[in-house]
Order: C-alpha cells, then structure tokens, then sequence
C-alpha cells in the first residue's frame, strides 16, 4: 500500500479516484470506463512528475527518509551478487547499523559497506535506526583496510540521520571511531566510491563518505546536521525546520554546483521507494561507470584526488 507525504495529498486523491473507479468497473461489467481510467492514470502521470520535478530542500528531506525508501538490505539483493557478511570489529561487538561484506558487482569483487535503517518496527530497534555506534566504525575501518590488502574496491552506501548519540556511544570513543574510520577511507589504496542514497547525516555520513567518487540520488540530503537540529539552534525551534533546509544547501543539486558530490543519480518518477529495481539498477551503473574509469589508477593518485577534492571544497566560494 502506498504512503503518501503531506505535499503529494493530491497525487493520493487522484490516485484514491482511480482505485474508486476501478472497483466500480469491476462491479458493473456493462460500463466501459476503460478511456476514463486511462485518462486518469497519464493524468496521476503527470501531477507525479511536475510534483517531484519542483520539490522544495525541506520536501525532498521528507522523501530522503521516506519509510519505503530502498536500505541497505535491499541494494545488496537488487543489485549487488555474492554477498558474503562480515560482522564484528573485533575489539567490542558487531554493530547492525553499519553492515559489510565482500560482494560482487557486475562481475567485479568489491568490499561494499553501508548503513541499513530496518524496513519495520523490529528491524529499525535491531538496525538503530541506522545510527552508527562505534564498533560500527570499526569495522568498517576492518573492512577498509583488508579491501585495501587485497586490492579490492570499496563501495560505500550512506543513509544515515547520523552517528547515534547515545552516552554509551561517547564512553567508547564515538569521534574517535568516526575520525580514524573517514582517515582509513582517505587513505586507501584502492578505488573507492561513495553513495549518499537516502540521508547523509553530519560525521555519521562522512566517515563512510570521504572517497574520490561521491554520487547522491537526485532526492537525497546531505548535510552536517538535520534541519531539525539547526532550526532549534538557530531558532530555539524545530518549526523552523523548512527555512533551515533551505538555508542549508543540503541537496543534490545544490552539492553538485558546490564541487561537494561528483554526480547525481536519477530516481523513477516520484522518488525511489516508489520503484526500488528502477532506482537500484541506475545506481549500480554509475558505480560501476566510477569503479572502472579509477580502476586504472595507482594507489598515489587515488589519495592524490582524494586530498585535492576534499581540499577544494569551499575554496572558491566568495570570489
């Protein structure tokens, strides 16, 4: 069953009208309703379409966090091939925020690292909500440097509100984990690229995301804090949510012309959650198009580009 946001009420009305008639149809087989019905359906089309093609920061954060949305879980089963987890960071335990493993795509070994948030009441409380902990760092650190031994890509897919913020976290060593865990990507050997799919939220984000490729759905976010977050600092409120969003540059479109993401990755029309296989399949080709274009390069210039775009950015704002 579909789950409308507050701003496509009118693409679930028409779409509520459509159902309507159908059941009429079914009922009554001397009424032919076939042109109406099709005249409805490129009519729901249509409002999708300029919908999403006109989508204001705030909106597509509510989309980038949509429940339906694509998570880590299903990536690996749409897209990727002989996935083969990799669990614990062997100092404390095995985070199921962070998830990893070897994996193949497109005929190509790689080490595919992610956030997984859940898809239900359960899985979401089991996944914490795709939060990172510490030892989910860790491991991915773990996993980093053994791609690095044995000279295998790195795919990183980041959808995260942020690292989890908890005491427990702190009292083992959160900002370390995630700084030592963005060092560990920075210094890789190896091609890596990074995907911000759903939400890229502050250090959480970066520490899976500090690759020489960074691709961004076309409605996903990413940003060093929530709008919430910075509303309530800003504002002393989180109603200022949407001003925030604005103000922030959070979306694909606004990181592409700020240098901070490299490419934007189409969704199918009215987002991905509508059409995982659609959204799946277009991400996995532009990895592989990155992974084979820096597939070429030494281990030296991989972190030379690395260091010079992470280095650029914001260099030129001002002039």
């Amino acid at each position: 069953m579909a789950s409308f946001l507050e701003f496509e009420k009118p693409v679930a009305a028409l779409e509520a009208k459509i159902v309507q008639l159908r059941e009429a149809a079914g009922e009554d087989d001397d009424v032919d309703i076939s042109k109406e019905l099709q005249r409805l359906e490129q009519k729901s089309v249509r409002l999708l379409e300029s919908t999403y093609a006109n989508l204001t920061p705030w909106q597509k954060t509510q989309v980038a966090r949509h429940a339906n949305r694509p998570h880590f879980h299903d990536y690996v089963s749409l897209g990727f091939d002989h996935f083969m987890p990799l669990g614990g960071d062997r100092l404390y335990g095995d985070d199921q925020a962070i998830m990893g493993g070897l994996a193949t795509l497109k005929g190509r070994k790689i080490v595919l690292i992610g956030h997984e948030k859940g898809n239900d009441t359960e899985s979401r409380i089991r996944h914490n909500f795709g939060m990172g902990k510490p030892e989910g760092y860790r491991k991915a650190i773990r996993l980093m440097e053994m791609a690095d031994r044995f000279g295998l890509p790195v795919v990183t897919l980041v959808d995260t509100s942020g690292a989890f913020p908890g005491i427990e976290a702190e009292e083992r060593g959160q900002a370390e984990a995630i700084a030592r865990s963005t060092e560990a990507c920075l210094a890789l050997g190896v091609p890596m690229v990074a995907a911000i799919v759903g939400e890229g939220g502050s250090g959480g984000a970066v520490a899976l995301a500090s690759a020489e490729r960074v691709l961004m759905f076309e409605h996903a976010v990413y940003s060093v804090i929530s709008p919430e977050g910075c509303a309530s600092i800003l504002w002393r409120t989180a109603e200022k949510a949407p001003q925030a969003a604005e103000a922030m540059k959070l979306t694909a479109q606004h990181l592409l012309a700020l240098k901070v993401i490299d490419r934007i990755v189409e969704e199918p029309a009215g987002g991905a959650h509508r059409d995982a296989g659609t959204a799946v399949a277009s991400l996995t080709a532009a990895i592989d198009d990155e992974l084979e274009a820096l597939s070429v390069l030494p281990p030296a210039e991989l972190r030379r580009q690395r260091e010079e775009r992470f280095l650029a950015i914001g260099s030129d704002l001002g002039r």
